[in-house]
């Protein structure tokens, strides 16, 4: 290999177009964008030639194609057939989550890539923010103290869209839960350690796409601490701030706008030691606090240079197989947990 991973598209609409390609493999220092494929070839024709790439006609001219690896953007029940196709061709590939539609398609994924000798990475790119780094820094130097709860929300308005892949499970597994609910559990699994046991409750609160449109999940973890995930595809873009909240008995880091696309938001800990008595009074100074300001980075070309720089290391990626496997077992739970009623132990 060169100094650069040349990089094939499959999916290069939506994320890919918006986010990934422009911000993450045209710009990350270790990546190069060779050739791109989309089912719609007049969008795909638009992105190749705004990025000086090769316009492929189908998947296996992509794998064909001179690169080093995939990043497959395409509806999530593609993702199996295609990871498996690029794996067959010796091809590197960074999966946009989820790894498949199931748990056992993500294993499915991770067995063919160790067989084949390529390395499979998730698209988990909000472990990237600076932000969220800073936050998990301050946990593991147990400024914190013992993690009590953690909240994430990750919202947004999605309308009914004709042929929208994910108002529909059959395409996408899932709705608001499976889409975004996805990135705060394993943002509060980042901080806290694996959860044990979930309960969930999804519905169609406003709109009435097959998929859900708003889920509150409950999370147990390992250490004993608590958590809450809510995310909903039916709550206007500007009035869900997408809160982040983290407390100890140290203390609390709370943020809004760190989750989601952009590189960084507001975040705020409040830090104390847990060795004053009781006030009766529980007075509280609102004021003060320590702002969590790190020079932001774009996580979309943070995620891509991580992953071109592991291959050219010859490492694994911090964005690695095992945390799209253990997304898909902690949603599996929760979806079991929305159909039962019931408490679910996470496998």
């Amino acid at each position: 290999m060169e100094n650069k991973i040349k990089w094939g598209v499959i999916g290069s609409g939506g994320i890919a177009k918006r986010r990934t390609i422009p911000e993450g493999i045209a710009k990350a220092p270790h990546a190069k964008l060779v050739a791109v494929f989309d089912i719609n070839a007049e969008a795909n024709n638009a992105v190749a030639l705004e990025f000086n790439a090769v316009a492929v006609n189908n998947l296996k001219e992509l794998i064909d194609s001179d690169i080093d690896a995939v990043y497959i953007a395409s509806p999530a029940n593609m993702h199996l057939d295609q990871a498996i196709a690029s794996a067959r061709g010796k091809k590197h590939i960074l999966c946009e989550k989820p790894l498949g539609m199931t748990v056992e398609e993500a294993e499915t994924m991770i067995s063919v890539c160790r067989e084949e000798g390529v390395t499979l990475g998730v698209g988990l790119m909000m472990r990237f923010v600076k932000q969220h780094e800073a936050a998990l820094n301050l946990i593991r130097e147990g400024r914190l103290g013992k993690p009590v709860y953690g909240r994430a929300q990750l919202s947004c308005w999605y309308p009914p869209i004709e042929g929208a892949w994910r108002q529909d499970p059959v395409t996408g597994g899932g709705g608001s839960l499976m889409d975004m609910g996805s990135h705060c559990i394993d943002l509060l699994e980042m901080f806290f350690g694996h959860a044990t046991k979930v309960n969930c409750f999804i519905n169609n609160t406003v709109h009435p796409y097959k998929s859900e449109d708003s889920a509150v999940v409950s999370l147990f973890f390992e250490n004993g601490a608590i958590g809450t995930v809510d995310t909903c595809f039916c709550i206007p873009d500007n009035s869900s701030k997408n809160i982040l909240e983290l407390y100890g008995s140290q203390g609390s880091i709370l943020a809004k706008g760190t989750i989601g696309q952009g590189p960084a938001g507001e975040m705020t800990a409040y830090l104390e030691s847990n060795d004053a008595g009781y006030n009766a009074q529980q007075e509280r100074d609102i004021s003060g606090g320590m702002i969590i300001n790190p020079t932001p980075v774009n996580t979309y070309l943070a995620e891509i240079e991580e992953f071109s720089s592991a291959l050219l290391e010859k490492r694994e990626p911090s964005n690695h197989n095992m945390l799209g496997l253990r997304s898909q077992k902690v949603l599996e739970a929760c979806y079991l947990s929305a159909k039962t009623g019931k408490v679910i132990d996470i496998q």
